[in-house]
């Protein structure tokens, strides 16, 4: 049976697209907004950009100063973040309802405003914040630049995803305060998101504020299209051997699958739960239960809507083991599921799992806020909550087997492997 949560739409003059899920059950409001505007979108010379703005809209508007903005919001009680990904931006608070005039403000203020604090100072300030970031996350941490690694070998130099969301830090050093200026012109507004209350508010009441904040403010010209991305699976092994000060011997491994909103792409993610997703899967019962190679397994589908998405399987070896018997079982249980293909009752239970998570994301207003923005965003229908989890409980065994076959292959991976120092090991 489909879900009922209520969904109520209308576009405003200057294009922006509304979404309003009224819950009266508990006194809270989630207001959510999407960008069309993600790394894929980035020409060479601009990685990092749609990142950067994550920071810079935090950092004051016309009728907001430096610091207000998190300050404001914090002060009426609110939660609330943003997050960079492939396919798009996206910004987000919960809070008390009776907060909805000033979330909304806050944001219609910095869709239209932004630009009148973003000056050569500030551009500075947030810039050294995202290169502080980047040591963190990706240079300093264990692994931390895995993903980035795996993304180089898995997509040719000129693909949209070819780039991780941090971007390059001479992009960014290149920078101009102009550059900066035409890249949210092109991209922040209204005609160009998706705004999204959920919660505590009637739809009509939902909409007049909408209107009342965002309504004045103008269109932007129609932005360029973002790289086709088309590609199909990979048919080589490519590989990069890390030798690092990392806690332990670890592989994962990269895979090109299909495009986001198709049946093949719901096939090959439940492969990969199938092989990796919890206590059941196979990796776990072989690697970690019953060999007791590996510390953990991990893996799944990351769905894009450029052409093509892709999945992980990772696996952390035991003490003393060699990293290459975890490499080997991996690769192992990979064909045994192209070649073998699943059970049903392998294929119930990772639909199972994928229905009690989707049920929990949209058990909050949150959680549902971000999910309609997303399915308005990227596929024109914020009902798609509604009966998303319908399409994959509807993938066959066969449809299963056939998408591990064609795109999760031992002979068609992008590989990284991190190997302890001997001066690691000897600590250790």
């Amino acid at each position: 049976m489909p879900l009922t949560y209520p969904i109520a739409e209308q576009t405003l003059d200057n294009g922006l697209r509304v979404v309003v899920s009224s819950d009266r059950a508990v006194p809270i409001v989630a207001v959510n907004l999407w960008y069309d505007v993600g790394s894929r979108h980035e020409p060479p010379g601009l990685t990092g950009f749609a990142h950067l703005f994550e920071h810079l809209m935090f950092q004051g508007s016309r009728n907001v100063a430096s610091g207000q903005h998190f300050s404001l919001l914090e002060t009426a009680g609110a939660s609330l973040n943003a997050s960079t990904f492939f396919d798009r931006t996206n910004y987000f608070e919960s809070l008390p309802s009776g907060g909805l005039d000033l979330a909304l403000w806050l944001e219609a203020d910095r869709m239209g405003y932004l630009l009148d604090a973003v000056n050569q100072e500030n551009l500075d300030n947030q810039r050294d914040v995202v290169k502080e970031e980047k040591r963190q996350s990706y240079d300093n941490r264990p692994y931390g630049d895995s993903y980035e690694r795996l993304v180089k070998l898995t997509f040719p130099a000129d693909h949209p995803y070819a780039h991780m969301t941090i971007g390059s830090m001479a992009d960014l050093d290149a920078a101009s305060v102009e550059d900066v200026h035409a890249f949210f012109r092109t991209y922040y507004g209204p005609n160009n998101a998706v705004l999204t209350i959920v919660g505590d508010v009637a739809e009509e009441d939902a909409f007049d504020a909408a209107k009342r904040y965002f309504g004045h403010l103008p269109a932007v010209p129609k932005p360029p299209a973002a790289p086709d991305g088309t590609i199909g699976p990979l048919t080589e092994v490519r590989r990069d051997d890390v030798v690092s000060d990392v806690p332990s011997d670890l592989v994962t491994m990269m895979f090109r699958l299909p495009v986001d909103g198709t049946p093949e792409l719901d096939a090959a993610g439940l492969a990969l739960d199938i092989l990796a997703a919890g206590q059941s899967g196979r990796l776990n019962r072989r690697l970690v239960r019953d060999e007791q190679i590996a510390q953990s397994v991990s893996g799944g589908a990351l769905p894009l809507i450029g052409g093509v998405s892709f999945g992980t399987l990772t696996g952390i070896a035991s003490d003393g083991v060699d990293l290459q018997k975890v490499e080997d079982a991996l690769l192992e249980e990979i064909e045994k599921l192209a070649e073998h293909g699943i059970t049903g009752d392998e294929l119930a239970t990772v639909q199972a799992q994928a229905e009690r998570d989707w049920l929990e994301q949209l058990a909050t207003c949150a959680g549902r806020a971000d999910e309609i923005s997303h399915h308005a965003l990227l596929f024109g229908d914020p009902n798609r909550i509604n009966t998303r989890i319908d399409q994959v409980k509807a993938v066959t065994v066969e449809q299963v087997q056939a998408a591990a076959a064609q795109w999760i292959r031992a002979s068609g991976r992008a590989q990284v492997t991190y190997r302890q120092s001997e001066t690691a090991g000897e600590q250790a």
